[in-house]
């Protein structure tokens, strides 16, 4: 039997806000990117050093001009990574760790529709950027690295399952950095934070993301 695990970002009702005494202007959001090559290369710089990122427009385009979308805009510099998701069978390590805005009102911008693994032909192997989501169609600025080859992310069109028949969007892979990964995926978790199956899974203290940017792709 496959086993499956939920990918999706805290509801927005979960997150408290602090330190607002005072509203805030509201962003002016930066156009969405008007071309884009083929692959998109991308640095994230945290706390715990570099991960850069190939995106693959090609192949999913409506993920990717959305994720470059906040690059651009800047709305992923200060986020953090909140989660580590462990799994405690198959070849270690075997897992997620999880960014991304938590549904902030004033960051986020409008859900994109779901590319399945079935359409894209990225599948989940160690070092995949996936889509954080609840139901298909409502991801925004969540999104995941996987630790491990996770199958059971792909879609699985011959299932019965909604769920199953969508999996989830990969859109991209880790080409340098997976040693960052894996010490955010072995950073401490609190015992007590979240809910449901997060519960456990939660950072304690969150390793900050500095900065997001786009960068030159190495020569093909």
């Amino acid at each position: 039997m496959k086993r499956r695990f939920v990918l999706a970002a805290l509801p927005a009702a979960l997150i408290t806000l602090t330190g607002a005494t005072r509203p805030k202007k509201k962003p002016v959001p930066a156009p969405p990117p008007a071309a884009l090559p083929d692959v998109v290369r991308v640095e994230m710089v945290t706390e715990l050093g570099t991960i850069t990122a190939d995106l693959f427009h090609k192949h999913a385009p409506i993920t990717v001009r959305n994720f470059i979308h906040y690059v651009d805009s800047r709305r992923f510099d200060g986020m953090a990574f909140y989660r580590a998701m462990k799994l405690d069978w198959g070849t270690q390590p075997n897992g997620i760790i999880q960014t991304g805005l938590r549904g902030l009102s004033t960051k986020v911008f409008p859900p994109i529709a779901h590319e399945p693994t079935s359409v894209t032909g990225i599948k989940h192997l160690a070092g995949t950027l996936s889509m954080a989501r609840n139901a298909p169609g409502t991801a925004q600025a969540d999104f995941s690295i996987l630790l491990s080859e996770l199958t059971g992310f792909d879609a699985d069109p011959a299932s019965a399952n909604p769920e199953l028949q969508a999996g989830y969007a990969a859109f991209g892979r880790v080409v340098s950095g997976m040693d960052v990964a894996l010490k955010v995926f072995e950073a401490p978790r609190s015992a007590t934070l979240g809910q449901g199956i997060m519960k456990g899974q939660m950072l304690a203290p969150q390793i900050k993301v500095l900065r997001v940017r786009r960068v030159p792709a190495a020569a093909a």
